[in-house]
Formats: C-alpha cells, structure tokens, sequence
C-alpha cells in the first residue's frame, strides 16, 4: 500500500472513526508528513497507529494520540503553545499548523538538535526547539494559552502550571508509576484558578527532570 493511501486510513480509520472531530487537526494530520520523522527504513510504518522507537530510547506517539492530545488543547489558531517532549519534533510539526507560535523543550541533546534541523528543513518556521529541563517549562517565552507535555509525570509540575496564561489549557500524562498514566487536562480559568479533568488512560515514557522523575 503506498503511502498516500496508509495516511487516508489513518484519518479515516485511526482518527476519524474513534472520534477526532477538530477540522483544524484534521487538516494539519493530514499534511504533516508522519515518515519525514522516522528513523531511515520505517518510512512503512509511518501511519500505523502506533507508537515507534526514534533514537536515543524514546518513541514518536501513535497517530490517534498526537491527535486526541492537540485537540484536547482546543485550540483556535494563533496561540502560544508549549510543548515538553521535542522527541522526533513530530508533534511539533502538527501543533505549529494548528496555533500561531510553538516553543518546544527536549533534555535530549541528540533529539534536540535533530529535531530543529527537521523542522527548519520541512519549512515549520514557527516552532523553535529549546535545549533544557522540560518539567522547568520555558519562562522566557511564558505564559502560554496552551501546553502540552509527552512524557508521563508523577505530578503536575508546579512550573507549568505558573507558566498557563489565564484561560489556557495544559495535557498531561500523570501517574503513580512510570509505565502506567492518566491523561490529565489543566485550565486555568480567567480568575487565575486552575480546574482539573482526567480524559483517559495513557501510556508514555517518563518524564525526567527536577519537577518529574529522577534519570
């Protein structure tokens, strides 16, 4: 089956049939060339509904996902949006045709740097890729209307929470283990308080860092 016709599926059958409404993520699913991400000789596996192994251990998130979590964010286009978890910088690639800025973390110096060169090389010239502790967010650009975190945390880092823009929303794997998570949504209403939703069960690698689980 040729590519174009995996990618079909995937939307027809992995996104749309089990409830992926958002036009917006929708489309950018549909543009987002999944195989451009993968490890050279995956190109096949690109729209599989799945999760894959990239470099250095991790995974890129299966379709249904990246997905489910973008829109959880409810975005309406030209947002602010952070993201914890660079990896292949797939999820970015997504993101940056859904809002209007995208500032993405990664701890992984290989997965960082490799990710940024993707990006640029493709074209998504609003996500800049940040070498760093992503459980300390990123202040510099903050706040934000919207985060979202790939990687499982055993809480909420306080950092991110502070780092919501009044009306924002933040996804998040939460969990008392580091296989096994709730995904978790965050708003922080117009008053300042935040509000929390568990949405579904989940499973991510950890998130390492000072507000997550130790290396």
């Amino acid at each position: 089956m040729e590519l174009a016709a995996r990618k079909e599926r995937m939307l027809s059958q992995h996104l749309m049939a089990r409830g992926i409404v958002d036009p917006a993520v929708l489309r950018a699913m549909a543009e987002v060339p999944r195989e451009a991400f993968l490890p050279p000789g995956m190109e096949y596996l690109a729209y599989e509904d799945g999760p894959l192994p990239i470099q250095d251990g991790q995974t890129i998130s299966q379709p249904y996902i990246v997905a489910y979590m973008i829109e959880a964010l409810k975005l309406q286009g030209g947002e602010k949006v952070l993201e914890i978890g660079t990896g292949s910088g797939y999820a970015a690639a997504v993101l940056s045709l859904c809002a209007g800025e995208v500032f993405t973390v990664e701890r992984i110096p290989s997965l960082a740097h490799l990710a940024g060169q993707r990006l640029r090389e493709l074209g998504y010239g609003n996500v800049t890729v940040h070498l760093g502790d992503g459980t300390l967010g990123w202040r510099e650009h903050a706040p934000y209307d919207a985060i979202v975190v790939t990687a499982g945390a055993p809480d909420v880092p306080k950092e991110l929470e502070e780092q919501l823009a009044p009306g924002g929303r933040l996804v998040i794997p939460v969990g008392p283990t580091q296989h096994l998570q709730d995904l978790v949504r965050v708003h922080r209403d117009r008053s300042g308080g935040l509000h929390q939703e568990t949405l579904c069960a989940v499973r991510f690698v950890p998130l390492i860092g000072a507000q997550g689980w130790d290396d």
